[in-house]
Formats: C-alpha cells, structure tokens, sequence
C-alpha cells in the first residue's frame, strides 16, 4: 500500500506463513521487519534473484518482486534453457525484499537447512501476472530471455522459455559410448602426448544435470546405486550440466587402487550392505575427460582443450578428483613413477586429438606394467581335498570370430566366499555342452561343470604360451561392469 512519502508498507499478512516457518532467534534470514521499501520509480524494472539452495534436495529458488514482496518458486532443475523442455517450478510463500541479497547458511534442523548462494539477479519485464500464468522477459547475467509460468495444480507450477535456445546449444546426450585405448609401447618421442595415469577400477561415463547424476558402465548399465557416493560430484557442479569420462576406483591405505576391494562393491545389491560398503570400502571418481559442458558438446575439441575445460571445475573432494595429466615429463620416467607406486601402468593421449565415441584407436594407447586379460567364464571343476565339494579352478575362454577360445583355467586368488558366491552364480547356467569352440582334452571335460558363457571376470597372468594359454594366472575379480562380447584378447 502507498504511504503519504511515496513509499510502501508490505501487509503482514503477504509474510505470515513465512514467518511462521522460521525463528529469528536461529536462522539468519530476514524476517521483512521493515515497516515500509522504498518506492518504486516508474522509469525502475521490478528485480528478480536466482539462489541456488543446498537444502535436502539441491534446488534452485526463483523469486520475482512483486507488491513489496519476493514470490517465489523452487525450481529442482533450475531454469530451462530449452524450449523444448519445461521444468517443475513448486510455488512457495513470498519471501520479504531483503530476501533478495542473502547469502548464508541456514542451520541444520530449521526449515530450509542448507547453503544459500546467489546464482543470478537482475531486473525483469513483467508482460502478463495473472492468477493462473506468469510471464516475464528476464535480463540478468545468466538468466536472459522470455519464461512462462503456468499451474498444473494447486502447488505445482512449470516454467518454460519461450526464446528459442542460446545459440550453440545441444542437449545432452542420453548415452554415449567411452573412447577406448589400444594395448602398445611408450611413443619414441614425447612431443604432442601427454601422460596419465592407469586406474585399476571400473570405467564410468557420469551425466550431470541441475544437480542430478545419472552413471553408466560402458555398456549402459546403471552404476548409481551401486555407489551413491557418486551423488556428491552433482552437490559439487549445481547448475553446470556436463558429461565426465573417468573411472571408479577403491584406493588402499597407501593411496593405491585396490580393483579386488572394489570388485566386492559390483556385486552387491542389498541396500544396508551398500551403505555399509560405502564407509568401509569408499569409492573415489577419478574424471580424466569431458565430453559436454552446459549445453554445448566439447568431444570434438582437441584433447588439450577438454581437458582445460576439465580442470576449470575444480574436481576434488572426497569422492571425487581430477587426476593429473603429465606434459612436462618424459614418458618412462612417468612409466617409472607409475611402477613404483605399484599402478597398473599409463595411458597415452595425442593431445591434438578429439574424443572418438565407441571407438578404439591409436589416439589412445595403455602401456601396462602388469598384464591383466578380462575372459569369459565357460565352466569351473571341483576342488580336492579341504576344497572337496567347492570350485577348483574356472575354465576361461576369450571371444573370437570361431567363438569361445579356451585360453586355460584359473584356480587361485579366491577366498572362501569367493568360491561360494560363483559356485552360486555358476549353478543357474549349467549346460551339458562346451561352449568353447574347439573340444577340451579328454582329461579337462572328465572333470569340468559347463555353462553358459555370459559372466566376465578379470584375471592377472605372467605370459602367453605359445598355444595361446594364460601363464599363471590369477583372480582377480568379477566385471560385472562388462558383457561377454566386449571381451577382447590384449595383445
């Protein structure tokens, strides 16, 4: 209401359930005790404010000033940038003005308990403001253009732009498929390659979006409930939207990656046992590439470009980090480095090159300090003595244009739970048949249970023989991350 001086007085009653909400004894909030604003000039815009809130859920609050207050809006995803898409926008009370320059954190057990921080302001055009639609032309530093507001029912709203996209946008892409890397040798020159590290984990592609992550294997199984920690890199990002390449590791007391430690999180599915793995065996996202970065796709750019983008957002945390990408040092020496921190080995990268979904080239090559083969299991033998009645070797084979090649049997690097849980997993896919290709020798099919070839596993080996059998190996743990036709031979 206008007063005699030309300012306004807010009603009480715009605030009440406001108020009501919040004790100002505990929270740093304005309450809008100010009795009256100043007045608003004709020639003034009415200003709105974007806070992106940390609360429970990572939301975005959308408030417009409106009649001596701020009504509002939380938006889980925050503005659309697409026409195409509409995003939910949860009508909420009017916030006072003063709302409108908080910064701060609301304490834990109040209403709204989280980080609040100023993710946009400026001034807007109000076109239409009725009861049952909202429609304003934004000109802020990030927030710009045209959005409708309209209900869907009593509490729920959605927000569309009405502007065509910003120029250069694409949505991001549901899935795609990671780059791979071919086994080789270390380059004779160093010039145009830069060194990184090889992680013993599980290859991940992480999609991030107004908060929210989605996490995929290489061949689009879902990763997220198996390790929830993977939530927190989408607390870290906010409002950025972006696909990661990287891999998922379980790190040792000295800081190495332990691939048997993170092996016993694939299989699990109980979700008390999950929690429980999650603060006694924690996972760590390791993110070596970016391929989409709001609302543009960056996997065209050379390799050195991706991978300043990358490094602009300051991935380190708890669970989650940039790992280093080497330039200035020779490529044995980093293979050096790598071998005595007990790494599996390095991957090299043409730095002019762009990111080839699908695809395996010589962009990428993996130099390995220890040789580890992924095989398919086609059948397992009873173990002897104390492990009479157990599993006592698998019998491995390797996908080829004849079929399952036998590439020898694998009878150590279990423990006992690990007998018992693929004897369990084994059962289900008896069959009377070998699956591999060419017939095992009259001893080997005496003795073998055959199955059906559908289960990955890795396992660690001195050498190939010259028949083409593993030398020595050793378990190393199931990839349930990986289906029997990515399978492949490392040379």
């Amino acid at each position: 209401m206008a007063r005699a001086d030309g300012s306004r007085t807010t009603s009480p009653a715009k605030l009440s359930t406001y108020r009501a909400k919040r004790d100002p004894q505990k929270t740093p909030e304005p309450m809008g005790r100010v009795a009256k604003t100043a007045a608003t000039k004709k020639s003034q815009l009415p200003t709105f404010v974007i806070q992106e809130h940390h609360a429970r859920a990572l939301h975005w609050d959308f408030r417009l000033e409106r009649d001596g207050v701020l009504v509002s809006w939380a938006l889980p995803r925050g503005l659309p940038m697409d026409p195409d898409t509409n995003h939910l926008a949860v009508h909420v009370e009017d916030h006072p003005l003063e709302y409108g320059k908080f910064e701060g954190t609301i304490p834990k057990g109040e209403y709204g308990a989280g980080h609040v921080i100023i993710w946009d302001h400026g001034t807007y055009d109000t076109e239409k403001w009725r009861t049952n639609e909202v429609m304003v032309v934004l000109h802020g530093a990030r927030a710009t253009g045209r959005y409708v507001l309209f209900p869907i029912d009593e509490k729920n709203w959605m927000i569309h732009r009405m502007d065509p996209a910003p120029r250069d946008f694409a949505d991001m892409p549901q899935h795609v498929k990671p780059m791979l890397a071919m086994a080789g040798d270390l380059p004779t020159k160093d010039a145009g390659w830069a060194y990184e590290f090889k992680w013993d984990g599980v290859r991940a592609l992480l999609y991030v979006d107004g908060g929210r992550v989605r996490a995929f294997t290489r061949n689009d199984k879902s990763l997220l409930s198996t390790f929830p920690e993977l939530r927190d890199i989408g607390l870290h990002l906010g409002s950025r939207s972006a696909i990661l390449d990287g891999e998922i590791v379980s790190l040792d007391e000295e800081g190495r990656p332990n691939f048997s430690t993170l092996s016993k999180r694939l299989n699990v599915t109980s979700k008390s046992a999950i929690e429980k793995l999650r603060f006694s065996n924690p996972a760590c996202f390791f993110a070596f590439d970016l391929l989409y970065l709001d609302g543009r796709s960056i996997a065209e750019l050379p390799y050195d470009e991706r991978r300043e983008a990358l490094e602009s957002l300051k991935l380190q945390g708890e669970t989650f980090a940039t790992p280093p990408s080497i330039t200035s040092t020779a490529g044995s020496k980093v293979m050096d480095i790598a071998r005595e921190r007990g790494l599996e080995g390095v991957v090299i990268k043409r730095r002019d090159s762009r990111y080839a979904p699908g695809s395996r080239s010589g962009n990428w090559i993996k130099v390995k300090n220890f040789r580890t083969q992924e095989v398919v299991i086609g059948g397992w033998t009873e173990g002897k003595g104390e492990r009479d009645g157990s599993l006592g070797a698998l019998l491995l084979g390797i996908p080829s244009n004849e079929g399952l090649t036998y590439v020898g049997k694998v009878g150590t690097g279990f423990t006992a739970a690990t007998r018992k849980d693929l004897l369990r997993r084994l059962a289900p896919l008896a069959r009377k048949s070998t699956p591999f290709s060419e017939p095992l020798s009259p001893t080997e099919t005496a003795l073998a249970h055959f199955v059906r070839p559908t289960i990955v596993g890795e396992v660690q080996f001195a050498e190939w023989t010259n028949d083409g059998n593993l030398r020595q190996p050793s378990w190393r743990g199931l990839r349930t991350d990986k289906s029997a036709n990515e399978v492949v031979r490392e040379t």
